[in-house]
């Protein structure tokens, strides 16, 4: 560009070709675009080294946000898959130590000299094992926090027969219509319960109780309010699952998901140490079963 512009006063068959103009403005461009997104990148690690996070890290900060918001409107629980009420309450990320021993922290040294310097020696191992935490919160306190979301699903137990119940339903209505919300939430016997399933979104599932909790003064037979919740309760249990959609299908702030950085989300999403370890015994089980034939 420099000698270009030392040229600029020369005549037009002295200079360059339009093929090189062209060339160098395709060149510049392409530089600004990288040098942008380099820029963008660098913001973005010195925001996590002084914040003492990674990106998976502040996911999980904004989903404890997300569940936070859910809990205010829901009297402070929210339900669990097997539905069990567990508390959500705040907490604050145990990891940041404040900015200057954040980034010491991460550019394992106090000294701003080593941290360009290439030869610098390496942390070592036992360093990535055990973490300064803030002590905000209560020792044993865990993170990330507990998301009914990520829970695992209890396979359902049969409970024992009562004769006493036997033949004793009530003929009200509204507790006819409870009974069969009840038996439509119940998985069949044909289920695999060696999968795990994907939970609906929460605003399907919040829709649906608030289907069975509606009051039902003028319930009736035949009549258009019952025909109008049959509706709503049929959008709500034909859900199925579709790539993108469930709980594990959840965004950030910037609308990115796990499947953007090429982690898998069901991997990530179900982690297998929720699992009991019967049921892990019973899948490796099905395997060597299954391979023997």
């Amino acid at each position: 560009m420099y000698h270009l512009w030392t040229q600029r006063d020369l005549p037009s068959y002295l200079g360059p070709s339009p093929g090189l103009l062209f060339g160098l403005f395709f060149i510049t461009a392409l530089n600004s675009v990288v040098v942008f997104a380099l820029f963008i990148l660098l913001v973005r690690t010195l925001w996590c080294l002084g914040a003492n996070t990674t990106t998976i890290e502040g996911w999980e900060i904004e989903r404890h946000e997300t569940l936070l918001r859910r809990a205010r409107y829901l009297g402070g629980v929210l339900e669990g898959p097997n539905g069990t009420k567990i508390p959500i309450t705040r907490q604050e990320y145990p990891w940041d130590i404040g900015i200057l021993s954040n980034i010491a922290q991460g550019m394992g040294s106090w000294n701003p000299l080593a941290w360009f310097w290439p030869f610098s020696f390496t942390p070592s191992v036992e360093s990535g094992l055990e973490f300064e935490d803030n002590g905000l919160e209560a020792p044993g306190t865990t993170w990330p926090p507990p998301d009914p979301d990520r829970m695992f699903r209890m396979a359902p137990t049969e409970r024992a027969f009562d004769p006493s119940n036997a033949f004793t339903h009530s003929m009200d209505p509204q507790e006819v219509y409870k009974r069969q919300q009840a038996d439509r939430m119940r998985p069949s016997p044909a289920t695999d319960t060696s999968e795990l399933r994907r939970r609906q979104p929460f605003h399907v599932r919040y829709d649906k109780k608030n289907v069975q909790k509606r009051p039902d003064k003028d319930y009736a037979y035949g009549t258009d309010y019952e025909s109008d919740g049959e509706e709503q309760e049929h959008e709500a249990y034909d859900w199925q699952p579709k790539p993108g959609e469930g709980e594990e299908g959840w965004r950030n702030s910037e609308g990115e998901r796990l499947n953007d950085f090429g982690v898998d989300e069901d991997v990530e999403f179900y982690d297998e140490d929720e699992v009991p370890l019967g049921e892990l015994m019973k899948r490796k089980n099905l395997a060597n079963n299954g391979s023997t034939y």
